[in-house]
């Protein structure tokens, strides 16, 4: 019996679950690309009255369609690998736990690294940290993974709707009234300054002024947004680690009926949802607790989980025809690389929009931002399918093995 853990072979691999991966590429960047090429802190302030009618229906279907269900994905997948990764090691007798650790060491590392030195946005950080807390689910039996994942996805809504009833109730009194009023108009000129400076800096500073500004941001706004953001993501985590301990990806046909089940209800819930989501965020100032802000919530809380499940399971059956299946695995390249695609797909775009780069920062609309994130995609897929005919990781997959097991791992097919 095997009893060192080793890297995930080629021949190993789940084909659909690299294609997965390869779809959800495409949504991170869809939605990441407004970040890119404008200020994080315009999430937090209603779309601009000025933009025009292609521009709102572009946002509009982004929100929809893409944004919160793509992370939820990755992080869906990152509690199957998780999983199956637990799973090889007590079938070899291999110990699984410091192995596990030092994965999550250095993707934190890499995290870091490019959250501080290429792009804000970065999720690795949050997903190096959450994946400690999933060792503590580590045994937990699969009706408490999926009951810890729904109180997770409510957490935030409870959250909102608690602070909402402590405002309301605070404005009854005069003088708390006219606080809580100055707090947020304080606030609100805090993110137009902010949304001001970023403009500028991005579009017109060195490398060195553009980190001081990324460095002021995760202070400021980034480690805000990724505490809010962590229920969901762990418990997607849970929702894929409760995937993995059943072996589902391992014996598909046996869960053929599960997943059609699956489509159709996270379809119609994940629709509904994300309807409600899309529709009533445009208008509202998120710095500012309120009752629609709280049903917006719930609407997303739901709807993007449960389409994300929607995707994963339409993507499946899909993958059962012979003739989808051939057109599916142009991405199963993008999903093997998926860490350096996703590292990739942030110098590419800081490149365009940075003032070290081409300096298009605040001058692409969002209509057009579709269509260059679908060109980049596009690319990525290419460039992926030749690269694994060739070498066996990615430079960014090749470096997180080789620094998980301690020696460098081979390279070149």
């Amino acid at each position: 019996m095997q009893t060192t853990l080793t890297p995930t072979q080629p021949s190993e691999r789940i084909q659909v679950i690299d294609v997965l991966r390869g779809f959800a590429l495409l949504g991170i960047l869809l939605v990441n690309m407004d970040l890119f090429a404008r200020p994080g802190f315009t999430i937090m302030l209603p779309l601009e009255a000025t933009a025009s009618g292609i521009e709102r229906v572009a946002h509009w279907l982004v929100r929809f369609l893409a944004e919160g269900k793509f992370y939820s994905l990755f992080s869906f997948l990152f509690g199957l690998g998780f999983a199956m990764q637990m799973i090889r090691g007590e079938e070899r007798g291999a110990p699984v736990g410091w192995t596990y650790v030092r994965r999550l060491l250095v993707l934190l590392a890499i995290g870091l690294i490019h959250a501080y030195l290429i792009w804000t946005g970065d999720i690795l950080t949050l997903y190096a940290l959450l994946g400690f807390v999933l060792l503590l689910f580590r045994r937990a039996k699969p009706r408490t993974l999926i009951i810890w994942a729904v109180i997770l996805i409510l957490l935030p809504v409870l959250f909102m709707g608690l602070s909402t009833f402590a405002i309301e109730l605070g404005r009854q009194a005069s003088p708390q009234a006219a606080e809580i009023n100055r707090t947020f108009e304080q606030q609100r000129a805090q993110y137009l300054a902010d949304i001001e400076r970023a403009y500028r800096v991005y579009s017109q500073g060195n490398f060195i002024e553009i980190t001081q500004q990324r460095a002021y941001e995760i202070v400021s706004f980034s480690l805000i947004s990724s505490i809010f953001l962590s229920p969901s993501v762990l418990a997607m985590f849970l929702v894929g680690l409760y995937f993995g301990r059943q072996r589902i990806f391992q014996n598909l046909e046996a869960h053929i009926v599960g997943f059609r089940r699956l489509m159709w209800w996270g379809l119609g819930i994940g629709v509904i949802g994300n309807l409600i989501y899309a529709t009533l965020i445009p208008s509202l100032a998120r710095g500012e607790p309120s009752m629609p802000l709280v049903i917006a919530t719930l609407g997303q809380a739901i709807g993007a989980p449960m389409l994300c499940l929607f995707y994963v399971a339409a993507l499946v059956l899909l993958y059962r025809s012979p003739m989808w299946q051939k057109r599916l695995d142009w991405l199963a390249p993008t999903g093997r690389l998926a860490l350096t695609n996703y590292l990739g797909q942030s110098i590419i775009c800081t490149l365009i929009f940075y003032g070290y780069g081409l300096g298009w920062f605040g001058r692409v609309d969002r209509a057009t931002g579709v269509g260059l994130a679908i060109v980049i995609y596009v690319f990525q897929v290419l460039l992926s399918a030749w690269w694994v005919k060739r070498f066996r990781y990615g430079p960014a997959e090749w470096l997180w093995r080789s620094l998980t097991y301690l020696k460098p791992q081979p390279f070149r097919v």
